[in-house]
């Protein structure tokens, strides 16, 4: 495969992701802006077990690689892992976990975020609140119970604020199927 620009690199990656974030819930709207600012956002963590969460965003990459030819090395040049990614790689650890479709979770996931409210265009008010909005996710400074973040729970047992992403992923799924208790 011809050597890409890195602009080149990040459209053709962002075409392979866009896809794994949205559902037919998602209606006509279109989130290109979205997208981008997300994957521009890279992905700072509070807890320390949360790098677990940008390493299963990273290996989205190591796939994306795969599948086009190149090696991951070239994937390094896209920068740290992003918000987009995190993002998508908690779908597919909960698509594993509970069932259901990656897209269908990671577009959960943006529900919950409230991101899918911020569609094409993105106009400086909308790429505004959507940075307060990943920053508050990656802060945690969301509501204890979850709200405003990833996993809002009805029900916590405890601050989801002081809980890695992994165990509020589990609380999440084991109060929409408790089944997987």
């Amino acid at each position: 495969m011809s050597r890409r620009t890195n602009q080149e690199l990040k459209v053709d990656y962002l075409n392979w992701l866009a896809p794994q974030l949205q559902d037919e819930s998602s209606g006509q709207s279109t989130y290109w802006g979205l997208i981008n600012l997300m994957f521009d956002t890279p992905f700072d963590w509070s807890d320390p077990m949360d790098e677990n969460r940008v390493v299963d965003g990273l290996d989205l990459r190591v796939e994306f690689a795969r599948n086009h030819g190149l090696s991951p090395q070239t994937m390094k040049r896209l920068g740290p892992g992003s918000f987009l990614e995190v993002l998508i790689g908690i779908s597919r650890r909960m698509e594993f976990v509970a069932g259901g479709d990656a897209p269908g979770w990671a577009w959960t996931l943006l529900t919950n975020l409230e991101l899918h409210r911020i569609s094409d265009p993105l106009t400086p008010a909308r790429q505004r609140r959507a940075e307060e909005i990943m920053h508050r996710a990656m802060a945690r400074s969301y509501l204890p119970d979850g709200t405003g973040g990833f996993f809002p729970l009805a029900w916590p047992d405890d601050d989801q604020t002081q809980i890695e992403l992994w165990h509020q992923m589990h609380a999440f799924i084991a109060e929409l199927h408790p089944e997987h208790r």
